[in-house]
């Protein structure tokens, strides 16, 4: 027999929880996924969106699975997607079938999820974490499953959540940190399999919206522009786009001397696999720290980074003037090409930011909206005013998320009700 009581979005249950997937010992090996996640070689000739294989997947909220369950059954995933450089690549995410019907109007709506920061390695894959709650092993690899709070609340209220992992994390090679393509890609292509995956309650043309927040809202915003050309035989009605890294080239300079300035590892190991071309040359540029970073936050989730060079400065990973190497031209070409705000969006989006951002600048983030509106896109801009509080520990990064989600959730909830926008251009 299982009881359960609904609080916030999270089940209690009474019921005993067994799930090979996170045993007692938190020191469990990771090799339990190694046959999940690596892919075949080659890929089977298929269509970007295609399902690999699938696998239940237990959902909890902390690694006993004894104080709570996500109301939903997670199916665990494997679809192809496009690199950014037009290989075919294969990414793993999880399917949440919510237990609560739709309230709203038409079929069950889907919100593809881009998750925030994670880390770079495999461990700290969002669909591996959704098993776990909390990871840890010795010493300092320790991450807490922060994403778990909305999907919680959002299949709570009828929303089936498909939540992907990007390429690189979880399965082999170097997450795409931050890249414009490959993780629009994925996002994209995350709806396709969740629209394609047999057995759920989705119309397999139905609407569906695209979420983030960070990273996540970076990959948001790709995935609304990209979509047009990329996927447009989805049927997408609106994309939030929360704190999203819209211009890289003003971010970068925002983490100088702050908790998350380890970040900057996650984006040159990116950056290196991605284009192999610029590997030698950014490694010459690099301090005895700076190649530490390198090598040490490939395998890292975010909560060992931030521990491990919390408050470093952006000069102490370089060897000259790091001012100059963020004007060297060829490096702007890279930047530029990772810049949100060029392609026009067909959908409405919702952008969300703080004014006092100390790690994602408001300033690129408006302009993103300015310059999608200057192409006729319908766009809503809120400006979270909260004021800077121990701003290099990033609060005020972090908790608009929390503090504007309501708001967030009602947007996309007006957009699959058939609402009206209310776009607000010229006012940011």
């Amino acid at each position: 027999m299982c009881t359960l009581t609904v609080l916030s979005g999270v089940a209690f249950s009474s019921a005993a929880h067994a799930d090979p997937y996170h045993p007692d010992d938190p020191n469990y090996n990771e090799n339990e996924y190694t046959e999940f996640y690596t892919p075949p070689d080659p890929l089977p000739p298929s269509r970007p969106g295609d399902l690999i294989r699938t696998e239940p997947s237990p959902l909890v909220l902390e690694p006993s699975g004894q104080l709570g369950a996500i109301m939903a059954t997670g199916t665990r995933i494997m679809y192809r997607s496009i690199d950014s450089r037009g290989n075919p690549m294969a990414v793993t995410g999880t399917y949440f079938e919510p237990y609560n019907a739709w309230p709203g109007a038409g079929p069950r709506p889907l919100i593809v999820y881009g998750p925030g920061t994670q880390g770079m390695g495999d461990q700290c894959a969002p669909s591996r974490q959704f098993n776990q709650g909390i990871h840890w092993s010795p010493f300092l690899d320790l991450t807490f499953n922060y994403e778990e709070l909305y999907v919680s609340t959002l299949v709570a209220r009828g929303f089936a959540v498909v939540m992907t992992d990007y390429q690189g994390l979880g399965t082999p090679g170097v997450h795409s940190y931050v890249n414009r393509v490959a993780e629009g890609n994925a996002m994209l292509d995350a709806g396709r399999a969740a629209m394609r995956l047999p057995g759920t309650s989705l119309d397999p043309h139905g609407p569906l919206a695209l979420l983030g927040y960070s990273q996540g809202g970076g990959a948001s915003a790709a995935a609304a522009e990209l979509a047009p050309v990329y996927a447009p035989e989805l049927h997408i009605v609106g994309a939030v786009a929360g704190a999203p890294p819209a211009d890289l080239k003003e971010q970068i300079p925002f983490t100088d001397g702050s908790v998350l300035v380890g970040v900057l590892g996650y984006a040159l190991n990116s950056v290196m696999a991605t284009y192999p071309e610029y590997a030698d040359r950014i490694r010459a540029m690099l301090s005895p720290m700076g190649e530490k970073l390198v090598e040490d936050t490939n395998e890292q989730c975010i909560s060992e980074t931030a521990m491990r060079f919390r408050f470093k400065h952006l000069q102490d990973f370089f060897v000259g003037d790091v001012s100059e190497v963020l004007k060297d031209p060829s490096f702007l070409a890279l930047f530029d090409e990772q810049r949100l705000g060029t392609y026009r969006p067909d959908a409405p989006v919702f952008i969300l930011s703080n004014r006092y951002d100390p790690l994602v600048p408001w300033a690129a983030a408006a302009q993103m909206g300015r310059d999608w509106c200057a192409q006729g896109a319908d766009v809503q801009f809120w400006t979270n005013e909260e004021p800077p509080l121990f701003n290099k520990l990033v609060i005020n990064h972090a908790l608009p998320w929390l503090v504007d989600g309501e708001r967030v959730m009602q947007w996309i909830a007006d957009r699959f009700n058939g609402l009206p926008t209310t776009p607000n251009c010229g006012q940011f």
